[in-house]
């Protein structure tokens, strides 16, 4: 990434979260010092992507301890649930969490865990940025048993970049890899509503980069591929079940069937903390119902009648069948069957 931003910055026990509802007019840090602080930071979408709300959640937990340096486990037990419940949907954040608990049994005196956990949070952005990278590698071999060398015109919903992931992006993050490569034509974009991610979040981090794009409203997807203007598609996930059926954001579950139609390569790009083998299928996963407040306004402004109700799910699943493959850091699922997605996920 050739942009100096960075989303999130951890010095002399303060959390920095770059404000993504502000981007990209507007680059502010928002201040957090506190449990409290993370939770809304990432309820009310301050910071948010998968892999980047996690991270949120270990550094939660570190100023947590940093502040309730005689907490009881029970008490820091209670505090991660308080800090899970923030958002339901997308794994990462009950994942990390969750390992900062069991970090929290091994302890005596739980001043002892913060500097742990403060390694611990470092020591996991600089493995991710390990692991996207060989997800890009997976997906550039991928393309290339198909289309050889010749440069593409790729596809992509919502924001899976930096942005998302504060080390090199997931399903942005092949994209940026093929690049690089001189493997890309264009992107197309996805506006991804209500959020706007990709108009405000992904169109920013192309323009860092450098690479020719067009920003897509998402009734678009079928006029594109109809006339052969994607060749790829890749999004990322926020939760993956043991089937492969995926939780992303709305919209890519339409996006998957219509490349299904027109026969477009569809791929989700996820790193194995998110997925959840504890679930079978798609039908099984919470799906994050917020606010309809932004649907009917933005910024603040009515953009429908006062009078007007919404309804606004957050995610929606793909259903595995729609997918060509996953791709994590530890290969390609594909076919996408249970037994599958078990061997590559848990392969050590």
């Amino acid at each position: 990434m050739t942009t100096a931003i960075m989303p999130l910055t951890y010095d002399k026990e303060i959390l920095k979260l770059i404000d993504q509802r502000l981007l990209p007019t507007e680059e502010v840090y928002i201040t957090t010092r506190t449990i409290e602080d993370c939770y809304r930071a990432i309820c009310d979408m301050i910071v948010r992507g998968a892999p980047l709300i996690g991270f949120t959640g270990i550094w939660g937990m570190a100023l947590f301890v940093k502040h309730n340096p005689k907490a009881t486990f029970e008490q820091f037990e209670r505090a991660a649930e308080y800090l899970k419940s923030a958002r339901p949907t997308a794994v990462n954040l009950a994942f990390e969490i969750d390992r900062c608990v069991e970090m929290a049994r091994l302890e005596t005196h739980m001043s002892a865990l913060y500097p742990k956990l403060v390694q611990h949070a470092k020591t996991e952005m600089n493995n991710l940025y390990e692991k996207n990278l060989s997800m890009a590698k997976f997906a550039e071999a991928e393309l290339q048993k198909i289309y050889g060398d010749r440069p593409l015109n790729v596809m992509t919903i919502c924001n899976t970049g930096v942005l998302a992931c504060g080390v090199l992006g997931t399903a942005l993050g092949v994209i940026i890899h093929l690049n690089n490569q001189k493997k890309v034509k264009m992107v197309y974009a996805s506006e991804t509503r209500p959020y706007l991610q990709g108009s405000r979040l992904t169109s920013f981090e192309l323009l860092k980069e450098g690479i020719d794009h067009r920003i897509v409203v998402e009734g678009a997807a079928s006029y594109l591929m109809r006339n052969k203007l994607v060749d790829a598609i890749f999004a990322g996930a926020d939760r993956i079940v043991e089937n492969g059926d995926t939780a992303n954001k709305i919209g890519t579950s339409s996006l998957s069937i219509i490349a299904k139609y027109y026969g477009i390569p569809f791929y989700i790009v996820a790193p194995t903390s998110s997925f959840d083998l504890n679930l079978k299928t798609g039908d099984q996963i919470e799906i994050e119902l917020r606010d309809q407040s932004e649907i009917l306004k933005f910024k603040e402004h009515n953009i429908a009648h006062p009078d007007a109700k919404a309804l606004n799910p957050s995610f929606d699943v793909t259903d595995h069948t729609c997918i060509t493959g996953i791709i994590c850091e530890n290969g390609v699922i594909a076919p996408t069957s249970p037994a599958i997605v078990r061997s590559v996920v848990e392969k050590k």
